[in-house]
């Protein structure tokens, strides 16, 4: 059965999905994207996200093609033609279609795309058994904090992770880790401290990071934002990441180094455990106190 994706207006069958060629995120990746977890059907921390989105559109002076609600209608629209009750919905906002230059436009329409996908998020068998990963050089541009489809460093990332044959990739620059090339980065130590990169320029913000770092000081797990290297990973008690489509996942090697006892630490489960808790109950994370 094809899936019905959302095209300018239009929900049309993913074989009819198109967009101009002269479309600026085809052309310049001048586009941002956000993707929003759904379980039991319902969108999870989706206020959020389309706060994130807004950012985005201002940081690249680009207009917004609908309203917040207009777009979360369109969304839960989407949930319910294709009758996706746990994965993401993908949505994707570009400045136009223009003829090729490379200043903006005077006159473009922005251009709204949006589709689901199927995804196991509540029984991942990574879960069980952890994400390996190796270290490669940060190589993206200087403003990571916007969320541009401007990807290829990432893909990179992944396929030299995959040639490695491992799970991922986390990114250094400056001796420093920044972030995985899909999601924020985290270790622990052997006290039970969690330290993760402060927000900047650098990373993305990570709605599911703001929700755990919430969850992290109402069950009393320390958090410090500052940088960490390699080696201070490579000597970790626990690593993890978190991302809207991995939620908090564990992390038992880095660059051929295990973690801890190379199995799923107490503090990685018990985070992971209390955001799909939660996520089960309600959908907004904004509150989250207990």
């Amino acid at each position: 059965m094809t899936r019905t994706f959302y095209v300018n207006g239009e929900y049309v069958a993913e074989n009819e999905a198109r967009i101009s060629v002269l479309d600026r995120g085809f052309l310049f990746a001048d586009a941002v994207y956000e993707v929003t977890s759904v379980l039991g059907g319902r969108l999870i921390d989706n206020k959020n996200h389309l706060i994130r989105l807004q950012r985005s559109l201002a940081e690249l002076s680009m207009d917004s093609p609908c309203s917040d609600d207009e777009i979360e209608a369109i969304q839960e629209e989407l949930v319910r033609r294709n009758d996706l009750r746990e994965g993401l919905v993908y949505l994707q906002v570009s400045r136009g279609a223009a003829d090729r230059d490379f200043g903006f436009p005077d006159d473009t329409t922005p251009s709204l795309v949006m589709f689901t996908q199927e995804k196991n998020l509540l029984s991942s068998p990574k879960a069980e058994t952890g994400l390996s990963v190796i270290t490669v050089d940060d190589i993206r541009w200087q403003r990571r904090d916007i969320k541009t489809v401007g990807l290829l460093a990432p893909v990179l990332g992944k396929q030299a992770a995959k040639k490695a044959g491992v799970d991922d990739a986390w990114m250094v620059e400056d001796g420093y880790v920044t972030e995985g090339t899909s999601n924020n980065a985290y270790i622990i130590d052997e006290n039970g401290v969690v330290m993760t990169r402060h927000l900047g320029n650098e990373i993305l913000s990570g709605i599911t990071r703001e929700a755990v770092m919430k969850l992290s000081d109402a069950c009393q797990v320390q958090v410090i934002e500052q940088p960490f290297t390699p080696e201070q990973a490579y000597r970790a008690k626990e690593a993890f990441i978190t991302s809207a489509s991995m939620f908090v996942m564990p992390v038992v090697s880095i660059d051929g180094h295990t973690i801890g006892d190379g199995k799923p630490g107490d503090v990685t489960k018990r985070l992971r455990e209390l955001y799909i808790s939660i996520a089960r109950e309600r959908t907004d994370f904004s509150d989250v106190t207990s």
